[in-house]
């Protein structure tokens, strides 16, 4: 599933082709996607401007002048190609595990006022869509549960201490807890507790002063690293121009099992863990 950094990327990418743009026309070529589409999504959704293009935890928010705001989430598999009006797109950089082509699975085409059409296609129909008003997004069943951003100003030690203060359930579980720090997720909460030198398994409670406020830094950096980078692919994930994310090749830990660790004079060895049905990627002689 694309984590934080590739919705932000996704969102950076849509971003000047739909903010200020109006939508002429929307075509829905299926009633639902991972749940039915929003009673007279359409409808809804034609003549409207849209503001802004902003990101909450995973999700992406298109600000609409109707007072609505168009909530989508990509799912697994989900992601938007953007065609300019002279119908170029731009080639794809050479990038590892490629992506392929199927118009079959494009369900949802936004034709806009500034001659864009920007195309949601999603193989598995993990994403949805769903129209929420501006003034109650925040309550809304999406958000109403969520905690704070990890790239906002919010986090902090001080935030990490507090929210994990008592908690005996495995650090990286914490992390992951999206009612605590919304939007992060198995890849960089890999690479964070590496760069923090945190074992996964340790109790999340147990973090002293310094060691929360080193990992809130580090959870900043390899956040903010990735979104330079547009992101990791890994399977199926792409940018809105097609391209392919490449931070994967910045991986310290992740998918690296059996590699030497790249901790400067540290001789331990990558190794793989399973917590909670998913991978963890770590180093056992430096992280504690």
């Amino acid at each position: 599933m694309p984590e934080l950094p590739e919705v932000e990327t996704v969102r950076r990418g849509l971003e000047p082709a739909m903010t200020g743009a109006r939508f002429i026309e929307v075509e829905t070529r299926r009633p639902d996607l991972r749940f039915p589409l929003p009673p007279d999504f359409s409808k809804r959704l034609a003549g409207q401007a849209i503001l802004s293009m902003g990101r909450r935890a995973k999700y992406l928010l298109a600000d609409l002048s109707s007072g609505e705001v168009l909530v989508m989430h990509l799912g697994m598999t989900g992601r938007f190609l953007i065609m300019a009006p002279d119908g170029g797109v731009e080639e794809p950089g050479e990038f590892a595990n490629e992506v392929k082509e199927d118009a079959k699975h494009d369900h949802v085409v936004f034709r806009l006022s500034n001659r864009f059409t920007i195309t949601y296609n999603d193989v598995r129909r993990f994403g949805f869509m769903d129209l929420v008003p501006r003034a109650g997004l925040e309550t809304s069943r999406h958000f109403k549960a969520m905690g704070i951003e990890p790239l906002g100003n919010e986090l902090s030690g001080e935030t990490i201490t507090r929210l994990f203060a008592g908690k005996m359930a495995p650090l990286k579980a914490a992390l992951l807890d999206q009612g605590l720090i919304a939007g992060l997720g198995n890849i960089y909460v890999c690479e964070a507790l590496h760069r923090a030198s945190l074992a996964p398994e340790r109790a999340a409670g147990t973090l002293s002063d310094e060691q929360a406020e080193r990992l809130s830094g580090v959870i900043r950096e390899v956040l903010a690293e990735a979104v330079e980078a547009g992101g990791s692919t890994l399977k199926d994930y792409r940018h809105t121009d097609g391209s392919l994310g490449y931070f994967q090749h910045r991986f310290r830990v992740y998918d690296r099992e059996g590699e030497a660790c790249p901790t400067p004079d540290c001789r331990g060895t990558i190794e793989r863990l399973v917590q909670s049905g998913r991978s963890t990627y770590w180093c056992r002689h430096c992280q504690k």
